[in-house]
């Protein structure tokens, strides 16, 4: 296999890369990622001389570029995790950029794809893309749920998703569309909720909590997702769409708690703030096509302590890699800084 890794660079493409590797002696990679803000090549340090892994530094949205690669290393498989995925940012810092990357360079990847011959594509998105559900609703998506974005950020991505299915219908491209929950693990981006609260606490700072913290989203290690993509690029089928999600609902608090207990604090480091706009109260999502070709999540509800766990320490354990990543990023400090100024004009909702 010849695969074209786009975004390869971030949390989850890091991780699929590595677990790529691992699990496969004949797969050639190529990563090609813009390294925006959140895209750190020191996530790949330790395969750099891997002769099966190229780096290609590239834009999504230039058509020209796409089709140059997969013509230079005649790609027969793309995935695409390429996207602008911050929520806060999307509300707070403006949409364009979720709608250029998540919208319009799905496209254009779906268009270097017809022109090439290539066996499949997959296309990761989001479980956001079909909106929220009431704490007290019983019921979780299923692949064939309306398409209901509250977002900005996951209307974008919404917007990708359908962009496919056209493609799809039309071209017959052979994409596969998959709607992922909540990702935890290591080489997250430290704005993302449990790396966020982590290095704030070993800073001795208190974590924000919005609203009353009982929003209630389905967390997935990262890398229960990454098998689940890599049995999609075998066996998933073109045109369908999958749930990948391990039904370990917890909600912000329980979640908070959970990271405060196991760092050695109390609740007395909860700062609750007001409720972000439109935060969705509950994301459920039904992972039972994607567990009928035997796929299933070693971090589970049961497993999810173990998992977090592990996390904590992998980040405890890799300091130097979030101050690097923290120099490098002026952009990540500017908007950290945007949020605390936001944060100090928030009234207390305790």
């Amino acid at each position: 296999m010849k695969l074209l890794v786009t975004g390869g660079a971030g949390f989850i493409g890091s991780n699929f890369i590595h677990h790529m590797l691992e699990a496969h002696g004949d797969v050639q990679i190529i990563n090609f990622d813009k390294l925006t803000y959140a895209g750190n090549l020191e996530n790949h340090e330790h395969i750099q001389d891997d002769p099966r892994y190229t780096f290609v530094k590239g834009d999504i949205t230039d058509l020209d570029a796409l089709n140059a690669v997969m013509d230079e290393y005649g790609i027969d498989h793309v995935i695409n995790f390429a996207a602008e995925t911050h929520v806060d940012r999307s509300i707070h810092g403006g949409c364009k950029d979720f709608v250029l990357t998540n919208t319009l360079g799905t496209q254009m990847i779906l268009d270097a794809v017809k022109n090439h011959n290539i066996k499949k594509f997959v296309n990761v998105s989001t479980d956001e893309v079909y909106g929220a559900l009431e704490l007290e609703d019983p019921r979780s998506w299923k692949e064939d749920a309306p398409i209901m974005p509250n977002m900005p950020y996951a209307a974008a991505k919404a917007g990708g998703d359908l962009m496919c299915n056209a493609y799809y219908v039309t071209h017959g491209v052979p994409v596969v569309v998959t709607h992922c929950s909540n990702n935890y693990g290591p080489y997250q981006f430290p704005e993302k909720l449990i790396p966020f609260f982590v290095f704030r606490l070993l800073e001795g700072k208190t974590v924000s909590v919005y609203g009353d913290g009982l929003n209630v989203r389905d967390w997935i290690h990262v890398k229960d997702h990454a098998k689940a993509l890599d049995l999609l690029l075998q066996k998933g089928e073109p045109g369908q769409v999958y749930n990948i999600g391990s039904d370990n609902e917890r909600n912000n608090l329980e979640l908070t708690k959970m990271i405060l207990e196991a760092m050695g604090f109390g609740e007395d480091k909860i700062e609750f703030v007001t409720d972000r706009p439109g935060h969705d109260r509950r994301y459920s999502i039904d992972a039972s096509k994607m567990k009928a070709l035997g796929w299933s999540a070693e971090y589970g509800i049961d497993e999810f302590h173990r998992g977090l766990l592990e996390t904590i320490e992998w980040y405890k354990s890799n300091t130097a890699w979030v101050e690097t990543l923290r120099a490098k990023k002026d952009d990540m400090n500017k908007f950290q800084e945007d949020l605390e100024r936001s944060k100090e004009k928030m009234k207390s909702v305790t």
